[in-house]
């Protein structure tokens, strides 16, 4: 398998597991209460489209931020490592509930509920932005940036394309699937967050250790 198959592929998955749209359904449907499909469709189309801007801000701004502020790229894996554990922790001890996140005039705030709180912090918030910093922090060293870059612009891609979905079909998924259902998934979906960012953690501190000498570069 290609390294930028591999990436795509890793990327693809700790995002969508991070973004985690079934926990953003309730919310959603909330929002929309009494709204027309075509007005689910069109929020949902604008909620992806801020939160897919969102996280292409920060894969081609990112790194020049963190150059800016002195901030090393080990550092970088090791502190999104530690927020995606914490994240994922969250979810599986079913601590953290989407519905809390709406203010009570959510359906008073027209489109703007497309960008707060659908497309940032439920769709594009801490977890996800450490996941594109952190995974762009690894392609660094790669033998073609550009096709990894690709790589990862598809995967935002494809991901907001799944959350659209599960948005915009919010009403089907959360009936057919239900509300023990999404607990469940999000319960599974919540380890592998947490050890995704376990393993990126790790790396992080060894990479430290190596860039100040402590242990040896291989």
């Amino acid at each position: 398998m290609s390294l930028e198959l591999t990436l795509f592929i890793s990327t693809f998955t700790t995002l969508l597991a991070v973004i985690n749209p079934l926990e953003a359904l309730p919310v959603f449907l909330k929002i929309m209460d009494g709204k027309s499909a075509a007005d689910h469709r069109d929020l949902a189309r604008g909620a992806s489209i801020y939160a897919g801007g969102l996280l292409f801000f920060f894969l081609i701004f990112g790194t020049i931020i963190l150059k800016v502020f002195g901030v090393s790229l080990s550092m970088v894996r090791v502190v999104g490592g530690i927020v995606l554990l914490r994240i994922g922790f969250d979810l599986f001890s079913g601590s953290s509930s989407g519905g809390s996140m709406i203010a009570p005039s959510g359906k008073d705030q027209g489109g703007d509920v497309a960008f707060v709180p659908l497309a940032m912090p439920l769709m594009c918030g801490p977890g996800a932005i450490a996941t594109i910093l952190g995974i762009t922090s690894l392609v660094k060293h790669a033998q073609f940036e550009f096709l990894s870059f690709l790589a990862i612009a598809a995967a935002i891609v494809a991901t907001m394309a799944v959350t659209f979905l599960c948005l915009a079909y919010a009403e089907k998924l959360v009936s057919r699937i239900g509300p023990l259902g999404i607990d469940a998934i999000t319960r599974i979906v919540g380890f592998f967050v947490a050890a995704m960012g376990g393993g990126l953690a790790f790396h992080g501190v060894i990479e430290a250790l190596q860039q100040y000498g402590v242990l040896e570069s291989r």
